[in-house]
């Protein structure tokens, strides 16, 4: 599956009907899917369409005559104006006896449920005048609110506060980076040419039909020393003991993760918690002897990270390097020693690697995790919502995780368990959106039992529900239809 710009969409639209394509049947068919997304989420709760002069309204009006059909109350207000498409379906209304009022005098009450077709993907700056204030008032009325394909005024503000949208045809970037804005995010197929969606060049959104098969699987013979193992490098010592916990949350996700055995190097006098693993207290950074296939590396570092890092250099395996292992120079001996490494930064040590703000990564984490990988040269896992994984002209999009992620010491689990992956023989740019996958998912699952308020403990403890949920093919966190 691919993440298409809304310019990227447009042109599918465009080669779909220079190819001979209904562009009717589209909106047909959009119109089809919408109205079952209508039923499933409000049942027959009345609903107020709200309708724009283009393509998104003609798929409004299409829903508007399939919840008429089916004995749904329907009070459809428009802009007029409409093209040749949504025309037609202006007329099919009209003709099954449904007046269409302007939408200049749009009104709800209570009970009611607003659908939002006023634009789409072909917006191409702010709304203003009118528009703006009709969609304050949608944001207004606290009622229920789905939108078609985008909430109207996205990716700019004011926009359309959506209690679900229904994508058309395939995701695109607003939905992802400005989910909050999406509420429950649903995906239709409406018969676009199925060459038309498969664009190498746009970056993929991971699902469970690309990842299932990286899953490492695990023989009857397997045991702790055939299924990756993993060593973890971090905390240390200054006047007082700092960040122990951090290495420890990054080795219990690297066991959650698969991992056969963890050997953990932690500073002296780090306060031992029951875990299975193999403990090496040293004075100061140092790689003592280990048997293992990958690294995990800068977790609570500190001063001591850079050092860390510089220690598993020599080792030369596979290492996930993150927090205070992230320096620039450390990132630059990494590329040209050949070790396979991934980045873990967030948005503030992306920006120190690349020289930008935290701002200007966040606007457009897709280009910043790009940039970040040409530069490097490294598998990149740019943490955010979505996270962003990139390693050469690669990008995956991760559409699991949610804000109650957003907790000290998650980032840590996350290390851990691209660590295991890596150890049990995936390649750097699998491990990384794998377990970016099944990180975010664990805290999804955590999420809809809980709430807010999760400890990085518990999404490591829920990585095997996750890892489960996988292995049967599910755990896309969006509807299809």
């Amino acid at each position: 599956m691919r993440l298409f710009t809304p310019e990227a969409m447009r042109e599918a639209d465009e080669k779909a009907e220079a190819m001979g394509y209904p562009t009717l049947l589209l909106m047909e068919w959009a119109g089809m899917k919408a109205a079952r997304v209508y039923r499933r989420l409000f049942g027959e709760a009345p609903a107020v369409v709200l309708c724009g002069k283009g393509n998104n309204g003609g798929d409004g009006l299409a829903l508007a005559r399939h919840l008429l059909l089916e004995g749904v109350r329907v009070r459809v207000y428009a802009a007029g104006g409409e093209g040749r498409d949504a025309l037609l379906m202006r007329r099919a209304l009209e003709a099954l006896g449904l007046p269409l009022l302007p939408l200049e005098e749009a009104s709800w009450g209570e009970g009611e449920v607003l659908v939002d077709a006023l634009f789409g993907t072909g917006l191409r700056g702010p709304l203003e005048g009118f528009y703006a204030g009709l969609v304050e008032r949608v944001n207004a009325s606290r009622l229920p609110v789905l939108s078609l394909d985008l909430p109207s005024g996205l990716p700019f503000s004011p926009h359309v506060r959506a209690t679900a949208t229904l994508a058309f045809a395939a995701l695109k970037t607003p939905h992802l980076l400005h989910r909050e804005a999406c509420g429950k995010l649903f995906l239709a197929g409406i018969g676009l040419p199925q060459a038309l969606l498969e664009r190498e060049d746009l970056p993929e959104v991971a699902t469970p039909e690309a990842l299932k098969p990286l899953l490492p699987q695990r023989p009857l013979t397997a045991h702790k020393g055939s299924v990756g193992r993993v060593g973890v490098l971090g905390g240390y010592r200054g006047d007082a003991l700092r960040y122990a916990g951090a290495p420890l949350l990054a080795a219990l996700g690297a066991y959650r993760m698969g991992a056969g055995l963890v050997h953990l190097v932690i500073p002296e006098g780090t306060p031992l918690e029951p875990l299975e693993a193999v403990f090496h207290p040293v004075p100061a950074p140092a790689l003592p002897p280990m048997k293992v296939e990958a690294l995990a590396v800068g977790m609570g570092g500190g001063p001591w990270g850079k050092a860390w890092a510089l220690e598993a250099l020599q080792a030369g395996l596979p290492t996930v390097l993150d927090a205070d292992a992230l320096h620039p120079e450390v990132v630059a001996l990494y590329r040209r020693t050949g070790v396979k490494a991934v980045l873990t930064p967030h948005a503030g040590e992306a920006g120190r690697l690349l020289g930008a703000s935290p701002e200007a990564i966040t606007k457009d984490p897709v280009a910043a995790a790009r940039a970040l990988a040409e530069t490097t040269g490294l598998a990149v896992v740019l943490k955010g919502n979505p996270t962003v994984v990139a390693e050469g002209n690669r990008i995956s999009v991760n559409p699991t995780g949610n804000p109650a992620l957003a907790t000290g010491g998650t980032g840590d689990v996350l290390s851990g368990a691209i660590a295991a992956l890596m150890a049990a023989g995936l390649a750097p740019f699998d491990a990384a959106r794998l377990g970016v996958y099944l990180h975010g998912l664990a805290g999804d699952l955590l999420a809809e039992e809980k709430g807010v308020g999760l400890l990085a403990r518990e999404v490591a403890e829920a990585l095997p529900r996750a890892r489960k949920l996988l292995e049967g093919g599910l755990g896309l966190p969006l509807g299809l239809v």
